[in-house]
């Protein structure tokens, strides 16, 4: 056996296109052009090409950004009345804060300040308490893309095991928040799976990756999962972007788990251009909630 590739960059370049369209038509009808800002706070390589690769796409998709720049050493007080002025500005309908931060900030206290209309990383506690209880107003990139991936090719996680490997904010956590939920913004295909969360503290993890029949690895720990790891014929996907040498690895050891799994998504091209993909989704969103009586 060897596992179908799961081709992220085809399917959020399917997803753009449409949204594209809605965008144009949305705008045309509404004369409001949806508008996402950023903030990049020191130089932080990686969160350059980040942003650099969202404003792109903003503007391939017909969404104006902005790019608000703060130097590294900047006050925790200058970040907050940045945020503040983007929260009151009505042409800003999505505020990005790119993480991480300097350690002289506080993220989570940067994070609430955002008005949770606008948070379309879905990182708000308001719009993280919404997604526990089922009714999301957004849903974080990653895992959103995730749930896309998993729809547009078929296959459905409804009765399925799913481990999740990694606890964190921005996706372990909410990713299996919405794989457990009842229902889905794509119906309940996409959730009813049931679900086990493993953490550096999981004891025997390889016995609990072995049940899954969809496993997600987010740890940031190159080729940690090993095809003694996966259950033959299981989902895989590696949400994992780590540089080794000079090759982008994921956390997934892909070739040998290539030949145990029965899908499998690859770094590059798998889950990172699907969640730029549902950014812009979001920021659309975003724009149209705040402008339902226009």
């Amino acid at each position: 056996m060897v596992a179908t590739i799961l081709d992220g960059k085809a399917i959020a370049s399917q997803i753009r296109e449409e949204l594209a369209e809605e965008v144009a038509k949305w705008t045309a009808k509404r004369a409001i052009t949806p508008c996402l800002a950023a903030v990049l706070v020191g130089d932080h390589p990686a969160s350059e090409v980040y942003v650099r690769s969202k404003r792109r796409a903003c503007e391939q998709a017909g969404l104006e950004s902005q790019l608000h720049r703060l130097s590294g050493d900047c006050r925790e007080s200058d970040l907050l009345e940045l945020v503040d002025r983007m929260n009151r500005d009505p042409a800003v309908h999505g505020i990005l804060v790119q993480l991480p931060l300097p350690a002289h900030i506080h993220e989570s206290k940067i994070l609430d300040a955002i008005n949770p209309m606008k948070d379309v990383d879905a990182f708000h506690a308001e719009n993280v308490g919404r997604i526990c209880q089922g009714r999301p107003r957004y849903l974080p990139c990653t895992p959103h893309g995730i749930v896309q991936l998993l729809h547009r090719t078929g296959i459905k996680v409804s009765g399925k095991q799913a481990v999740v490997i990694g606890r964190s904010d921005i996706v372990g956590k909410p990713m299996a928040m919405m794989l457990m939920n009842r229902d889905s913004t794509l119906g309940p295909a996409c959730a009813n799976a049931t679900v086990t969360v493993c953490h550096s503290r999981t004891a025997g993890l390889g016995d609990i990756t072995r049940q899954a029949d969809l496993l997600v690895a987010a740890i940031g720990r190159p080729r940690f999962v090993t095809a003694d790891m996966v259950k033959p014929g299981a989902v895989v996907i590696d949400v994992g972007i780590n540089r080794v040498d000079d090759q982008l690895v994921g956390d997934v050891d892909f070739e040998p788990v290539k030949q145990v799994a029965g899908h499998i998504t690859p770094v590059p091209g798998g889950v990172g251009p699907l969640t730029v993909a549902m950014l812009l989704y979001n920021t659309l969103l975003a724009a149209k909630l705040q402008h339902t009586s226009a």
